[in-house]
């Protein structure tokens, strides 16, 4: 199986691992550690060395309880690095939501656009403005960019505050199913597209386990499956000594509990490990490689 984007047909038949270069000051575990493009250009390159497959660059922190990004500072942000990381010689991902930004960076070439919103964001305006823009359209418009359709519930600033009831996993592949057969509705190809769960994307603890425990019903969609649990607070939850320990637990002391996270839904059929640990999960990827 292979992921078609931009430039690059992905070749899934082993796990890829994509390593998440933010550029935000208020990203939950990395904020402001890469926040110029000469910092975010060497984490990339670092992230390389350590064995990254794709590199996945975000302006915008999507935290719970995090506040919307005014669209010229995010693209401030994020279009001087993608510049300097498509000469890098690896598919480049864009996390964003906002089809202004996923216009802007295909443009330049970026290879795969990763959205939280499923492509459901319009253009401010759009409804008065014939000419504006939305997410699902600037997709559909270019011809070979990768696309990851991920779920979330409600939106940053709320998805905690009342997370999904009932049982996660038919709703999750209801949508993700609906979302992508949309996507096809507009001429996309199937192997442009990719679904995520989105763990930690307005679901409680229990709910986030059950689509690791049963994402095999997740791949029953027919589309690769790109999982992220790196640093979760959800690892916390269950990795602390005690229910004390959990706010204690530092979002750069779950570096095993993600790399576990991880080996495990690849096991369980992920293609995609989206981690800031890079190094680590490949080393623990090349374990499990070895008696596969």
């Amino acid at each position: 199986m292979q992921w078609t984007t931009a430039r690059f047909l992905i070749d899934l038949s082993r796990p890829q691992v994509m390593g998440i270069v933010n550029i935000t000051p208020d990203s939950f575990s990395d904020g402001g550690q890469h926040a110029c493009t000469a910092q975010a250009l060497k984490h990339c390159e670092a992230l390389l060395k350590d064995g990254a497959d794709i590199l996945d660059i975000g302006g915008e922190s999507t935290r719970p309880g995090a506040l919307p990004l005014p669209l010229e500072e995010e693209l401030a942000r994020v279009l001087p690095l993608v510049r300097e990381a498509v000469r890098l010689g690896v598919p480049v991902s864009v996390d964003t939501y906002k089809p202004q930004v996923m216009q802007a960076v295909l443009d330049i070439g970026a290879d795969i656009i990763n959205d939280i919103w499923a492509l459901r964001w319009t253009e401010p305006g759009a409804n008065a403005t014939p000419a504006a823009l939305n997410a699902m359209q600037v997709v559909a418009g270019h011809p070979s960019c990768g696309v990851s359709l991920m779920h979330m519930h409600r939106e940053p600033l709320t998805m905690q505050v009342a997370p999904m009831a009932g049982d996660v996993v038919p709703q999750v592949l209801s949508f993700l199913n609906h979302s992508a057969k949309a996507l096809q509705g507009l001429g996309v190809e199937k192997s442009r597209i990719v679904i995520d769960p989105g763990i930690g994307f307005g679901k409680t603890v229990p709910q986030n386990f059950s689509l690791l425990a049963r994402q095999s019903e997740l791949l029953g969609a027919g589309y690769p499956l790109l999982v992220g649990w790196s640093r979760k607070s959800s690892l916390a939850a269950v990795a602390a000594t005690s229910l004390a320990a959990v706010a204690t637990l530092d979002v750069h002391e779950r570096m095993v509990p993600s790399v576990a996270a991880a080996l495990l839904a690849v096991e369980r059929g992920a293609a995609i490990v989206r981690v800031h640990d890079v190094r680590e999960t490949v080393q623990a990827l090349r374990v499990l490689g070895a008696i596969r």
